[in-house]
């Protein structure tokens, strides 16, 4: 494999590969063997495969620059060709299905390969193209708009992230003029984001009632792969995090207010967690990613294997640059096997959690695609693939020394302290989108109250410093999971949770690596239920594992603030 920089970009001939794929399927339906069945499914899954690593690659680059007007338009097209390409898809699925060869398929593929294919079919259809390509469209425009989104602050050019370092500043003047300049960025495009989000709410409730669906909730639901619960299950997880999460991250902010000696925190001071500033990283985005790269050497074969290919092929953007898309992702490229990496370096103690986080998705795309019968089989379900990201932020902890210095006390409380802190805000996300689309009418002006009276029920202690637009309900315009990802970010809660009772079987001196290079192991080979059970993680939905978290964490914090300086 060549360097990602390297690799050759070719707009995939659809017309070519679905005709390519109709003689594969023609030859799976005449199978007279196992043998033969398997050898023309593995051809058209290969097909699938190949269009999508083109399309990865185009995505990335444009990421890398929201203007490249090449790229842009590549986006475009694979807007407007994939749903189309869905649909023969679809009718390899439904082959499958029917196929005399099934069991055999399924013992070697796993049956919950064929729970989603049968959940493919569902939900494509030739009714809904037109609306998957509209919506398609609008999360372009809206990840464009952010992007284009910049403020001259402090005498440099600072987008939505750039701002962020300086609301951990230890100058609280500053504080409160980052967030400031942060949220009247936001006011200030607010209008088009509720027209865009407009626009998607109509548009995948549209698509939910065409394919039969009571609400876009039952469809969604469905579209994640969420078969083994329900939304009232998930209300009665967000009520045990409001029982047992919300009073103890109330105790965490009181003790961190009076730690930097304020009366009330207000949302910028919410990151500073020591008077005398925060721990940062030491180091260039390339001496930081050399040092990721011992780390993971030193952590064990596997991962050293890893990090050592993401290096020598350059699997990662790291640096912040104008018109570069916001946040960051990890990517799969499966032509190759290979994990991508993107983020927004800031200077902050995010930055590692990029190469935690992130890299713990790209590990298990790399250690599982090289030992599954099906690469197509490399990821789960969300649940479970942000259990591979967080419980690898704090696997990681042993070797923070080397990024933080005689700071590293500091980091590993307050990264800690933070991982449960966000649980509440993660939930508020999950039932404002719930309230949303059980009130798909509702105007922009009554989405913001539906926020903060949200906000207010699990984050009692959120105060905007009287900013206007904040106060009345804007802050959930800065979530780009709920434009572009929909219903996804209960699935960092639950998975945070799991990644707690993970570190806690390693804190206690149990074998938590096992379990965790198992749980990366299976991919999407099981359902949800079942990969925790396998792993031998305890399901997070249940308020006896809130509970059981909440209380290992109040301990496990207290010693870590003991040693933080």
């Amino acid at each position: 494999m060549e360097k990602f920089k390297d690799l050759v970009y070719t707009r995939p001939d659809v017309a070519k590969a679905k005709k390519e794929y109709s003689a594969w399927l023609k030859k799976f339906k005449k199978a007279k063997s196992f043998e033969e069945a398997d050898e023309a499914f593995t051809a058209f899954t290969k097909i699938t495969e190949t269009v999508a690593t083109q399309q990865v690659i185009a995505s990335v680059r444009n990421t890398m620059n929201m203007k490249d007007e090449y790229y842009d338009g590549e986006i475009k097209f694979f807007n407007r060709a994939m749903p189309k390409l869905m649909l023969v898809v679809k009718a390899a699925g439904k082959a499958m299905l029917d196929s005399p060869f099934r069991p055999q398929l399924e013992e070697k593929y796993g049956k919950h390969f064929f729970q989603d294919t049968e959940t493919q079919i569902k939900l494509v259809k030739p009714a809904v193209i037109l609306d998957m390509i509209k919506e398609s469209n609008l999360t372009t425009t809206y990840s464009k708009t952010a992007a284009a989104c910049s403020v001259e602050f402090m005498g440099e050019t600072c987008n939505f992230y750039g701002l962020l370092k300086h609301m951990q500043s230890t100058d609280r003047a500053e504080r409160k003029a980052a967030f400031e300049a942060w949220a009247k960025l936001y006011e200030g495009v607010s209008d088009k984001l509720d027209e865009l989000y407009d626009k998607l709410v109509k548009t995948r409730c549209r698509i939910a009632k065409k394919l039969g669906f009571k609400s876009y909730i039952d469809y969604v639901y469905l579209a994640r792969g969420r078969y083994d619960y329900k939304a009232e299950d998930v209300a009665a997880f967000r009520e045990a995090v409001r029982k047992y999460v919300t009073p103890l991250c109330e105790r965490m902010f009181k003790a961190q207010a009076e730690r930097i000696g304020l009366d009330k925190l207000e949302w910028y001071d919410e990151d500073l967690m020591f008077a005398d500033g925060n721990a940062s990283p030491i180091g260039t985005p390339e001496e930081l990613t050399e040092k990721a790269r011992l780390m993971y050497e030193e952590m064990s074969p596997e991962t050293g294997e890893f990090f050592n290919f993401m290096t020598e092929h350059e699997l990662f953007d790291f640096v912040t640059r104008e018109n570069k898309h916001l946040g960051g992702y990890c990517t799969f490229l499966a032509d190759y096997k290979a994990p991508f990496i993107f983020s927004n370096f800031n200077g902050t103690s995010a930055d590692i959690d990029v190469l935690t986080h992130e890299a713990g998705h790209a590990f298990e795309a790399f250690y599982s695609s090289r030992r599954l019968p099906m690469t197509m089989l490399t990821f789960s379900t969300s649940e479970i693939n942000e259990i591979h990201s967080m419980t690898m932020e704090m696997f990681a902890y042993p070797y923070m020394e080397r990024f933080f210095g005689d700071k590293t006390g500091r980091y590993l409380f307050a990264h800690f302290c933070d991982a449960f802190k966000t649980i509440p805000y993660l939930v508020c996300v999950d039932e404002f989108q719930h309230k949303v689309f059980e009130n798909p009418s509702a105007t922009a002006a009554e989405r913001r109250v539906i926020w903060r009276e949200i906000e207010r029920k699990y984050m009692p202690w959120r105060s905007y410093d009287g900013n206007e637009f904040l106060e009345g309900g804007g802050f959930w315009m800065q979530k780009q999971h709920i434009f572009l990802y929909p219903f996804y970010y209960v699935d960092y809660a639950l998975a945070q949770l799991d990644a707690f009772s993970l570190y806690r079987i390693k804190a206690e001196g149990g074998d938590a690596w096992s379990s965790y290079l198992k749980l990366c192991s299976m991919g999407g080979m099981y359902g949800y239920f079942e990969t925790l059970e396998r792993a031998g993680i305890p399901l997070p939905l249940k308020p006896e594992t809130v509970k059981e978290v909440a209380d290992f964490v109040e301990k496990q914090a207290l010693e870590l603030k003991d040693k933080a300086n």
